[in-house]
């Protein structure tokens, strides 16, 4: 079949862009299943019907279009814009990680020289450059699933591909969550298994600094996660807790003023463990991190994750106090001081939060908060917790209960409920 020309469109394939435009994706899949409609046909600039979902941002198109066969590097637009730079230009994160998926380019320059990357830095979209430069093939890492030469075993267990992929992929560099991370994957959480997994990191990050075209980022992302999960190993060989003593030494806050120390600490000596003493990057990192007392600003967290990912940690957005998550919606009850991205990260860092919950409140709340705050410290017993939780919901159906029916004179409404006592937690506002 001969290539297609720009402007070169049967009336059903000018359809297809109309109904994508439109955003109909059933509508999509049947005119995709008439024979005469090529999936890389081109409009007059040169875009496919892929560069036109990925530039509406129909992430449900691009998927359907990509499983007909639509090719994700095609060049033919009149100033050379990829499918993967119309999805950085759509900010859309999940469109721009089908593109990756998919095999998408991301060296390609356009006719002004620039990038995928580059082009969505330039209209603002972050997080699709942060996904873009942090993109690691699944292809490369499954090398290491397979015996090479005389090896009879492989590097790497297949099972543990997709989970160790997973944490590379990760944007969050924060120590906290990739720990979670861990947590999260039972097939992670073995001494073998990680110690798997942190050797093939650093086999990875050789790899990169070895390589034609050095990529000293990369090789420093590689090594940081490989310290991580050893760490994690560390814990398990040494405490039957499953990682929680680990995620509270990375938690607890100093006396003073709550500052995670023991976590900078971790930090910074990770980054100062990196074996390549010449690298650029290395450089510039202890420049920027070994003046600061620790407690100030910048942290190393924040000095490194503006490295590797352009990130820059707590500026823009809220981030979840525990974890480091973007996007933290949930806000301490009592001080309104702090966010959390879910309960689970609420409940994890009350152990040392509630040390300075009282301070950080404002002066006229803090009155009110005073003997609840006390009530809150004296128990932080997880069953207590729930239980407090559960019976006070029960109390507050009664009450409405009750009031409805008319059963309850008024002043008795007026009183305090019992469910308000007993409570060893924060509840977080949504």
């Amino acid at each position: 079949m001969a290539a297609p020309q720009k402007g070169d469109l049967s009336a059903a394939e000018r359809k297809l862009l109309q109904v994508i435009a439109a955003g109909d994706a059933q509508e999509v899949a049947q005119l995709l299943a008439i024979n005469e409609v090529r999936i890389n046909c081109l409009d007059e600039n040169g875009m496919t019907p892929l560069m036109h979902a990925a530039y509406k941002g129909k992430a449900d198109m691009c998927r359907l279009l990509l499983q007909h066969g639509a090719d994700v590097n095609c060049n033919q637009h009149e100033y050379g814009y990829t499918a993967l730079m119309f999805a950085g230009l759509s900010g859309k994160t999940e469109i721009t990680s089908l593109m990756l998926d998919a095999g998408a380019e991301i060296d390609q320059v356009n006719s002004v020289g620039r990038t995928a990357a580059q082009m969505a830095a330039f209209v603002g979209q972050h997080d699709c450059v942060t996904l873009i430069n942090n993109f690691f093939s699944r292809a490369r890492l499954e090398y290491y699933t397979r015996p090479q030469g005389t090896d009879a075993e492989p590097l790497l267990p297949p099972r543990l591909a997709g989970p160790l992929h997973k944490i590379i992929m990760t944007t969050n560099l924060n120590p906290v969550k990739i720990v979670l991370l861990v947590k999260e994957e039972p097939a992670l959480v073995d001494p073998c298994a990680l110690l798997k997994c942190s050797r093939v990191m650093e086999l990875l990050c050789e790899q990169c600094v070895h390589q034609q075209d050095m990529n000293e980022v990369l090789a420093m992302k590689m090594h940081y996660l490989s310290c991580v999960l050893q760490k994690c190993l560390s814990c398990l060989q040494n405490r039957e807790d499953r990682l929680d003593s680990l995620l509270r030494s990375l938690l607890k806050g100093r006396d003073s003023d709550g500052f995670p120390q023991y976590q900078e600490k971790f930090i910074r000596d990770c980054i100062r463990k990196f074996p390549y003493c010449e690298s650029n990057l290395l450089q510039e990192l202890v420049r920027s991190i070994a003046p600061v007392q620790i407690g100030n600003d910048p942290t190393a967290f924040a000095v490194l994750s503006q490295a590797l990912t352009g990130q820059m940690a707590f500026v823009e957005g809220d981030y979840c106090v525990t974890c480091g998550e973007k996007g933290a919606d949930k806000r301490c009850s009592l001080c309104k001081a702090v966010v959390y991205c879910s309960l689970v990260c609420q409940k994890l860092h009350w152990f040392t939060h509630k040390k300075m919950c009282g301070s950080m409140q404002d002066p006229e709340t803090k009155a009110q908060d005073t003997p609840r705050l006390k009530e809150l410290k004296d128990d932080e017993s997880d069953l207590v917790f729930e239980t407090a939780n559960f019976l006070q919901e029960l109390c507050m159906r009664a009450e409405e209960t009750v009031a409805a029916a008319g059963g309850c004179p008024l002043e008795m409404l007026s009183r305090p409920s019992t469910s308000a006592q007993g409570h060893p937690g924060p509840r977080t506002d949504p």
